[in-house]
């Protein structure tokens, strides 16, 4: 058996150990989200809230293995002029195709070069794809449904993330080769997901008691607000790790961005720094000033957003003040969603509106800029042939938004006919964790005797459970 050594060489097992810190760094964002999850949502919908979370996720990942990833693989096949690039790249990366389940060493480095870091980019794309459903999910927690969650999970996980990172995230992208520019995942994650969950709160429907009074007196109450900012440093924590995860980092070259744009590592993780205290700055006075101490935690999470497409080609200057922008633009968004009554405080407010917001200002600060292209290639595909332009950069955000929107709003119409999105209007009342599981996830040995009674109804109308003495 013919192997070739330099595919696992001190240097190559090391640039992809590099790859492999910041795949799994993405799932401390899944774990982040679930604990801001976890401070906001009733006392009752704990438990439920991370099964249906952690659900998403997993399935998420798991459909993008199947094949998803060949989708970004594509854009490479087209551009080394590869027969049939889609079939190819499905034939190759699918989870039982021939790359996917070779061990490195066996590959020729001629056809497939860094076998091992391509394979560790599959695991970084399907843990993506895993962050991208829990955003979505915590954009609609208290009140979906499992089942439609969960196809739609299957769905973009298979097909709608990967094709959105196709459109315009890598170096010979479509999009990318005419001059949109991304960086940290801008387009495939908080553009894609915050529209997403968009149209899904809107037509899911605000949780009880958020905008009138409900009968019950039932509204939405965080559960411990504590844990919103330990989810916050988690996330923060994980950012520029992902950060080395979306460029490439060539042993004796440097580091470039993901559409090989000058850029530096040093550089790169300073720039992350500066737009998550641009964030961190103005959400703590925007908290005081408002008393609302959520923007204090979240705020970080909004300069995260907004530089993110700045991050390899900016400098600290810039993203700082850049950064101080985001939660103004989520603020400004959180406002223009309770003008129109749709209840979404979290995703869209610190997702959507600063992810479109950073990309089009990066289009007018680097204006000019080179991108796109690879190394080695010439004509339509040459290293640098693209500029960023505001246009482009308007186009992307159109191409990701409508990605995401289309089929989100067809799905949802589909299982409004099927059944509904929302669970009925008494497990609501009861809580996720009683009527779903037959538990309270604070439960003891002396729970009272109504949570048993609602718990043998099984979500079939139980009887509103008492609430244990000191919650809110």
């Amino acid at each position: 058996m013919t192997t070739f050594p330099e595919q696992v060489s001190t240097e190559a097992v090391l640039t992809a150990f590099i790859y492999l810190v910041a795949a799994v760094a993405v799932i401390l964002v899944v774990l982040g989200l679930g604990l801001i999850d976890m401070g906001l949502v009733r006392r009752r919908n704990v438990l439920d809230t991370w099964v249906q979370k952690i659900t998403a996720a997993m399935i998420g990942g798991a459909s993008l293995m199947l094949g998803g990833y060949a989708i970004w693989q594509w854009q490479f096949n087209q551009a080394f002029g590869v027969p049939n690039p889609l079939f190819q790249a499905l034939q190759d990366w699918w989870i039982g195709g021939h790359v996917t389940d070779t061990p490195a060493a066996l590959l020729d480095p001629k056809v497939t070069p860094e076998a091992d870091v391509l394979q560790i980019f599959l695991i970084f794309f399907i843990t993506f794809a895993m962050a991208t459903m829990a955003l979505i999910h915590t954009g609609v927690v208290e009140r979906v449904k499992p089942l439609p969650l969960y196809v739609m999970s299957f769905v973009i996980g298979a097909v709608l993330s990967p094709l959105v990172g196709y459109l315009c995230w890598g170096s010979v992208s479509p999009l990318t080769n005419r001059g949109v520019h991304d960086f940290d995942g801008i387009f495939p994650l908080y553009i894609f997901a915050g529209t997403w969950v968009l149209v899904m709160a809107w037509r899911i429907g605000p949780r009880l008691g958020v905008f009138r009074p409900h009968s019950s007196g039932a509204r939405p109450v965080p559960h411990h607000l504590g844990f919103v900012g330990a989810g916050v440093l988690l996330i923060t924590f994980a950012i520029p790790f992902i950060a080395i995860g979306s460029g490439n980092l060539i042993v004796g070259q440097g580091f470039f961005g993901i559409s090989f744009t000058e850029s530096g590592l040093g550089l790169t993780i300073e720039n992350v720094f500066a737009g998550l205290f641009g964030g961190a700055l103005m959400g703590s006075l925007i908290a005081y000033r408002r008393r609302g101490p959520t923007w204090a935690l979240l705020g970080p999470l909004t300069g995260l957003v907004i530089c993110g497409t700045l991050f390899d080609i900016g400098n600290p200057v810039k993203c700082l003040l850049l950064g101080l922008a985001g939660p103004l633009v989520g603020l400004g968004t959180a406002a223009l969603l309770r003008r129109l009554q749709i209840d979404e405080p979290k995703v869209v407010p610190l997702a959507l509106g600063p992810g479109i917001v950073g990309a089009l200002a990066t289009g007018f600060i680097e204006w000019g800029t080179r991108t796109g292209g690879y190394p080695g290639l010439t004509g339509d595909y040459a290293l640098g042939h693209a500029t960023i332009t505001p246009w482009w950069q308007l186009v992307g955000v159109l191409a990701a938004m409508a990605t995401a929107g289309i089929p989100c709003l067809v799905l949802c119409l589909i299982f409004e006919k099927a059944g509904g999105l929302r669970v009925d209007e008494t497990t609501e009342l009861v809580g996720l964790d009683v009527a779903h599981w037959g538990m309270s996830n604070f439960g003891d040995d002396l729970e009272p005797p109504t949570i048993a009674d609602a718990t043998s109804a099984n979500g079939r109308n139980p009887a509103p459970a008492e609430e244990p003495q000191g919650t809110a």
